[in-house]
């Protein structure tokens, strides 16, 4: 992976942020924050048609758990369109999970390629792309893009995928990861209610982050933002209590089909405890 520093700069080049990546790589990369449409306008007004792609998580989850504003996703779908740049959605986390169409059937708006893997695998390792079907016929052996490896296509996680995507559609999983999700971001609610502190929740099926601050999170440097300190204190609080939430304020987290009633119930207690030993109420 091409790992870049996002800063919030209006237009910055990548800078490598791991040993072994050529600067050059990063060279070909503009780095721009999530959800600023004016610094999308002011690289494609200097780039122009030089701009291949946008590529993003459309719900970042290495920031916690991001929401665009409202409008932004559209923008993007409307002016790589305009310049003739394709659209490229990360949903390796979101696809699958939050709705059996990832974030596209929630926004309604379509990239030309999608990035998949995590739950397409049914706990096996796998990752998938696709999009349009006359970008996909550049891959060989139809086109002259060489796209293969040995465990391409590997029977066995293609298996496993398959099987439990059918028993998800079958069981109407995701009408019940929504259930799941709502019972828990009411207790999160209650609890924070319980301690008279503000913090900033987000959810979205069944993938959720507490945020340690009281104001809007619209990027990674509004996260930044967050107490730290008191995120640690809550994490150990509740591991102290048996509950292992996501290691870090970066991190999203997850709640899942083997997740009974009694488990959001028990999660909630315990966040209502961490919460009030870490603001010492």
């Amino acid at each position: 992976s091409l790992l870049v520093a996002a800063g919030s700069g209006a237009l910055t080049h990548g800078k490598p942020d791991s040993a072994g990546v050529p600067g050059a790589f990063a060279d070909e990369t503009i780095v721009l924050p999530y959800n600023d449409p004016e610094a999308v306008e002011r690289a494609f007004a200097a780039e122009g048609e030089a701009i291949a792609a946008i590529i993003l998580e459309p719900y970042p989850a290495n920031a916690g758990l991001v929401f665009p504003k409202p409008g932004y996703l559209e923008f993007l779908r409307e002016i790589t369109t305009k310049h003739g740049a394709l659209l490229i959605f990360d949903e390796v986390m979101t696809g699958f999970r939050v709705a059996k169409g990832g974030v596209q059937e929630l926004t309604g708006v379509t990239p030309d390629l999608t990035a998949l893997g995590k739950v397409i695998g049914g706990g096996l390792p796998v990752g998938a792309f696709g999009g349009r079907a006359d970008i996909m016929d550049y891959l060989a052996p139809d086109g002259p893009v060489y796209q293969a490896g040995t465990l391409s296509g590997n029977p066995l996680a293609l298996a496993a995928g398959l099987a439990q995507l059918r028993e998800m559609e079958k069981q109407d999983a995701w009408a019940r990861l929504e259930r799941v999700g709502s019972a828990f971001e009411q207790g999160v609610i209650g609890a924070l209610a319980k301690v008279d502190r503000q913090c900033t929740f987000h959810r979205v099926g069944s993938m959720f982050c507490l945020y340690f601050s009281d104001q809007p999170m619209w990027n990674v440097d509004d996260v930044k933002r967050c107490d730290f300190d008191a995120f640690r204190r809550f994490f150990w609080a509740a591991l102290d209590e048996g509950v292992y939430f996501a290691p870090s304020q970066y991190e999203a987290g997850f709640l899942s089909l083997a997740h009974s009633e009694e488990d959001i119930a028990r999660t909630a207690e315990v966040t209502a405890s961490a919460l009030a030993k870490t603001f010492g109420v």
